[in-house]
């Protein structure tokens, strides 16, 4: 059998002891069976809650199921799965049996499947029922694609998953991987181009528990978790099912968009202790009508995280609930956050400090770190980086240079040991000489009353010189004018220096972003 991992929080950073002969999967589910935990409800989703002794044998299942398909270690298998209790069975489930499982973004398209599909080589796809019909084309082209696997009530003529399930054992020894063994896939969210397949090992998972969840969120046994962020996202993946399963709380799963009104249902009604998003929701919450009295609420902890938080939203979110909102950033590279603020260290327009257990340096183009005061692109070296991009050998050197991962954003660290997102490396201006941050521009305009969200990207003016053009989604019930543009523009002058202001400035009604909230600011340079 393999062994558990285990911390000793007594030194900074924690000591972390991720054993050669380790399962990721075994790890999570029998460190809270040896607990005593079986009885306590580990997920709750849209149709029901799940105990661990439950979870543990819905994992063992699939692990023979797998097994009865005749699908081998080493293997992979695509995921596109809803956030249910099925998302935690298929992937730990492929965990435990030594099959890669891969965690596929919801809400693309066809193309973008074909593509994962064929890049993936995956031998078999579990796909909910009403997303199978993003699918439904394109599987006939892969050769290496065996078996299709349907989780719902309709199984469209292919293999249903509650039925292999349900025939399936309810007793499978793990798979002998180790610590170094290839675990899990994650496709970057293609904000600036194709999707890149991200490779994880097995001693990944529980490393970011250990040194971001447990030390910097304080997340505790007693805690009821809710993520926004889905659980194909690498910060979701973290937040909805790794952090709660490593210390034995309980994780509420939700299938549908998170719109204010779905969040605000399971908050009220829920009352999770921690909660995690990202700026747009917090942005939008914010000026729902359904915004809930601060006493409504049993939140202790609330996170943000895929862009940066403006400070204008973090300080509203603070006035309006009593509540902190631990801004920080993580990668698909990295798997989840190695920056952050900490509870009663907050500093709003800041991401904080380095996580425990993470080496951050900010790096000039001459390759030198750069002093305090000076951007650069941040570096990370710390335990939970992928290994490579698949079949991106060139891309993968690019990014993973020994010990150290290039993050592609430019920050600056402060005297105070602070790190202040400036934006992509590919995002940032140079006005007359000198770099502009897009983020800067952006934090400005959503301080007015009327900006709901803003993008800001390069523009050449009539002479080819670059300035900054903002693209503003206005609050609801605010109408676009040239009165309100050119009072949008003044705004910035007084909150920046002048040569930052937006030149052009144009109303829209969305701003384009991937799935996981992050605007893809290429779009609006085209």
């Amino acid at each position: 059998m393999p062994q558990l991992s285990m911390a000793d929080h007594g030194f900074s950073p924690p000591r972390v002891h991720v054993p050669r002969d380790y399962n990721a999967a075994y790890d999570l589910i029998h460190r809270n069976l040896q607990a005593g935990r079986g009885g306590k409800t580990a997920f709750i989703d849209d149709y029901g809650s799940y105990t661990y002794d439950e979870l543990a044998e819905r994992v063992n299942r699939f692990s023979n199921a797998l097994a009865d398909l005749g699908i081998a270690q080493e293997s992979r298998v695509m995921l596109c799965l809803l956030d249910t209790v099925n998302f935690p069975t298929a992937f730990l489930g492929s965990i435990q049996a030594g099959v890669v499982p891969i965690a596929a973004n919801t809400l693309l398209t066809p193309s973008d499947y074909d593509y994962m599909l064929g890049d993936s080589r995956a031998c078999a796809l579990v796909v909910s029922e009403t997303l199978w019909p993003q699918f439904a084309e394109i599987v006939g082209k892969h050769k290496n694609l065996k078996h299709v696997i349907i989780s719902g009530k309709d199984g469209k003529g292919r293999l249903l998953l509650s039925d292999l399930v349900d025939k399936a054992s309810t007793q499978f020894t793990p798979a002998p991987t180790t610590c170094d063994d290839m675990c899990f896939w994650l496709y970057s969210s293609g904000s600036t181009g194709a999707p890149k397949g991200t490779v994880h090992l097995h001693s990944h998972l529980i490393q970011t528990a250990e040194l971001y969840a447990r030390p910097v969120l304080g997340i505790r046994e007693d805690d009821l978790v809710f993520s926004a962020a889905k659980l194909f996202f690498a910060y979701g993946l973290g937040n909805g099912m790794t952090f709660p399963m490593a210390v034995g709380a309980t994780a509420i799963l939700m299938s549908e968009r998170p719109t204010p009104q779905a969040v605000f249902k399971r908050l009220r009604e829920q009352k999770p202790t921690i909660f995690y998003g990202v700026p747009t929701l917090y942005a939008g919450l914010l000026v729902s009508p359904e915004l809930p009295r601060p006493g409504d609420l049993r939140l202790r902890v609330c996170t943000s995280a895929g862009e940066a938080l403006p400070a204008d939203i973090g300080k509203r979110w603070t006035e309006h609930f009593g509540i902190e909102i631990l801004d920080g950033i993580g990668s698909t590279e990295m798997l989840h956050i190695f920056l952050s603020n900490r509870p009663g260290e907050v500093r709003y327009g800041t991401t904080g400090k380095a996580v425990p257990g993470y080496e951050l340096r900010v790096i000039g183009e001459d390759g030198k770190p750069v002093a305090d005061g000076e951007p650069g692109e941040l570096q990370i070296s710390g335990p939970s980086a992928a290994a490579m991009y698949w079949n991106q050998r060139e891309k993968s050197r690019h990014t993973f240079m020994g010990d150290w991962t290039r993050s592609g954003d430019k920050y600056i660290r402060d005297a105070d040991g602070y790190f202040h997102y400036c934006g992509r490396s590919d995002d940032m201006l140079k006005v007359s000489g000198i770099y502009v941050s897009p983020f800067e521009v952006e934090a400005a305009l959503m301080t007015h009353e009327a900006v709901l969200e803003a993008a800001v990207v390069a523009h050449a003016d009539i002479d080819e010189l670059i300035k900054p053009k903002a693209f503003v989604v206005l609050k609801p019930g605010v109408t676009a004018s040239g009165a309100l543009a050119d009072a949008l523009k003044q705004h910035v002058k007084d909150k920046l220096a002048p040569y930052k202001y937006p030149r052009w400035l144009d109303f829209v009604a969305e701003l384009p972003k991937t799935a996981t909230g992050k605007i893809q600011r290429f779009k609006l340079r085209a």
